[in-house]
């Protein structure tokens, strides 16, 4: 009896914990405009300081939220990341990382 009670109030603990953020890759899809337009090109560098900008397809979206978070609150350096980061919410966030978890890699690998 004692075990049965505590499995009852282990499963009342899960069951109140708040739900993660889930991404929509639809919404995502059209949210990410703008990200495509630089991390979507084929072997596309900065004018300056001259840097290959990293493709997103395929990359896991715990990773972009991660980086997305870390420009907004100017953890990570970056102008143009720290405007793009800076005016999205956490669902946004979480859109874009669904769609470009599903979005296809670089065909290079690169």
């Amino acid at each position: 009896m004692k075990f049965a009670r505590q499995g009852v109030f282990a499963l009342a603990a899960v069951i109140s914990l708040p739900a993660a953020a889930a991404g929509d890759p639809a919404a995502g899809r059209t949210k990410a405009d703008t990200c495509v337009g630089c991390h979507g090109i084929p072997y596309y560098t900065n004018a300056y300081p001259n840097y290959r900008v990293p493709k997103l397809g395929g990359q896991s979206a715990e990773y972009i939220v991660t980086a997305l978070k870390a420009y907004r609150s100017g953890e990570r350096s970056h102008t143009t990341m720290h405007a793009q980061a800076g005016s999205m919410t956490d669902q946004d966030m979480e859109d874009i990382a669904a769609f470009l978890a599903t979005a296809p890699r670089h065909p290079t690998g690169k």
